[in-house]
């Protein structure tokens, strides 16, 4: 598994909760969530990944949730699965706010964690909306 890869998937994971049942943010970065034993599994660094993920996508929501919505043809927001809507979160705000990390492997990163935990399409419908967000974002 690539090394933040846990670090993304903790991020989705978190973002959704956020969505779903309006976990607080404090609880979310704390892991309050998780069970003890997973999240010793996690090695710090990439807790500190997760938490940075966490925190800036939601802080910077209506900006994600924007570049999300202008990539979205022929399909509404509110129709987004929760699911793909998390990963796409995360990916959207890597692309917009973390300039540091490769594209290709932000995009990369979230085709797998919907492989892994999205519908049999959620990747392909995912590496699109997050493509287009990547080509918006070089012009």
């Amino acid at each position: 598994m690539a090394s933040r890869r846990k670090a993304r998937i903790l991020a989705f994971q978190a973002i959704y909760a956020w969505d779903a049942a309006k976990t607080p943010l404090s609880e979310l970065v704390s892991f309050g969530w998780l069970e003890p034993e997973r999240l010793e599994a996690v090695e710090e660094e990439h807790r500190v990944f997760a938490r940075l993920l966490i925190a800036g996508t939601i802080e910077n929501i209506d900006a994600v949730d924007a570049a999300i919505n202008a990539q979205l043809l022929n399909w509404s927001f509110e129709r987004l699965k929760r699911v793909d809507l998390a990963i796409l979160r995360i990916g959207a705000y890597s692309l917009l706010f973390q300039q540091d990390i490769p594209v290709q492997i932000t995009i990369d990163e979230a085709i797998e964690i919907a492989k892994e935990y999205g519908s049999d399409d959620s990747y392909r419908f995912i590496n699109g909306v997050l493509d287009a967000i990547r080509k918006t974002r070089q012009t």
